[in-house]
């Protein structure tokens, strides 16, 4: 009976991780509009989404207590460097009610791009971030394209394979 509720219980686990950590590339004439949003940056300006139509964006929602955060920011940085100049836009998305802690992680992992604090938890919401990190791809219609829940090290290889595949789809 203990052992019937153990596998039980790893196989949901199993099937959890599955769903939360598996990459979600939405089927094209599927994509959703991304919503829109406003957001303080660290460089003290506000960022709004729609102002970057035309463009390809990846928002990428961490936080300064997520180890994957921490090791994935220097490939974010890596990825931006890179491609900023054929269209592409990098927007961290800290999600922390105080940007003292994402200021904090950025003194000791500095990156070029822009951080945006997120302190009401509403865009993380309105994007259902349930992992961390999470990273949302955007077309250059506005479009989110791809989503994927969690880091391990590789997945920087998917995001440049669609982060390419849409400054393609851009330029056409």
């Amino acid at each position: 009976m203990q052992l019937t509720r153990i596998l039980k219980a790893l196989v949901i686990t199993t099937s959890l991780c599955a769903i939360l950590f598996t990459p979600l590339s939405i089927a094209a004439g599927k994509a959703s509009p991304a919503k829109d949003f406003t957001l303080k940056s660290n460089q003290g300006k506000n960022v709004r989404l729609s102002e970057l139509r035309g463009q390809v964006v990846m928002l990428n929602f961490w936080a300064s207590w997520c180890g994957p955060c921490r090791q994935e920011m220097p490939l974010l940085e890596k990825i931006h460097k890179k491609y900023s100049p054929a269209g592409f836009v990098l927007l961290g998305i800290n999600v922390e009610a105080d940007p003292k802690e994402a200021d904090h992680l950025l003194k000791e992992i500095p990156v070029s791009f822009p951080i945006l604090y997120d302190t009401t938890s509403k865009v993380s919401e309105a994007y259902k971030v349930d992992a961390m990190p999470s990273s949302v791809m955007i077309d250059c219609d506005g479009n989110m394209s791809y989503l994927h829940r969690g880091y391990k090290p590789g997945d920087e290889k998917a995001y440049i394979k669609h982060i390419k595949g849409l400054l393609r789809s851009c330029s056409s």
